[in-house]
């Protein structure tokens, strides 16, 4: 199973880092990533296995929204099958 992981925000040192550290201590592999900066605005999204994943997905999203807050940017993660779902309609 895969999810998406899109990140949005005031460009900072770090985060990145943060993002896939997070991942790492949760057994989440990244697959794919694209980041840029437009401006000062960071936009960053991954793409991740969570086959692994050593938490319930509700909770793997709230850490990763936690971390969001501590960098100062959104951070969304969203299960593939809602992501398909979102973009069929």
């Amino acid at each position: 199973m895969k999810a998406v992981i899109s990140v949005t925000g005031k460009d900072a040192v770090g985060i990145i880092a943060a993002v896939s550290s997070e991942c790492a201590a949760n057994r989440v592999n990244i697959i794919d990533i694209s980041q840029t900066v437009l401006k000062d605005y960071f936009v960053m999204i991954m793409l991740v296995e969570i086959d692994g994943l050593n938490v319930p997905f509700s909770d793997f999203v709230d850490s990763m929204s936690n971390i969001g807050e501590m960098k100062n940017v959104m951070i969304h993660t969203m299960h593939e099958d809602i992501f398909n779902s979102m973009h069929k309609i």
